[in-house]
């Protein structure tokens, strides 16, 4: 069994920096894939970023040269680096993990408001 517990959601005006960290805990392995989605309120959820444990990452072109995904294997910890955020970055953000013939784990999600 896999736990996320995401951290670091909040309110910044557009422009700003924020980043989220996502702690897994639970049998955790070199094959998962880790990750961050968000959902804003009338939209599907959209997938962000993801993160290999070998480092390598996907980004949303939505996202791509603001947002930075990184992976600390020792801590079972991954991270969202946002900069440049805008109020269309708005929404709860999903840490989640993916493994092969396993249903995606999935954290409880935290709030990102960008406004000013």
């Amino acid at each position: 069994q896999v736990q996320l517990a995401e951290s670091g959601g909040g309110w910044v005006q557009p422009g700003g920096p924020l980043r989220l960290s996502c702690a897994a805990s639970g049998s955790i392995f070199s094959i998962d894939v880790m990750g961050w989605s968000r959902q804003a309120p009338g939209n599907q959820r959209e997938l962000v970023a993801t993160i290999t444990s070998g480092g390598t990452t996907t980004y949303a072109d939505s996202v791509k040269g603001r947002f930075t995904i990184s992976r600390d294997n020792a801590k079972n910890t991954v991270y969202l680096q946002m900069n440049s955020l805008k109020p269309e970055d708005t929404a709860v953000y999903y840490c989640n993990l993916a493994r092969p013939r396993r249903n995606p784990y999935w954290g409880q999600g935290t709030q990102v408001t960008v406004s000013s």
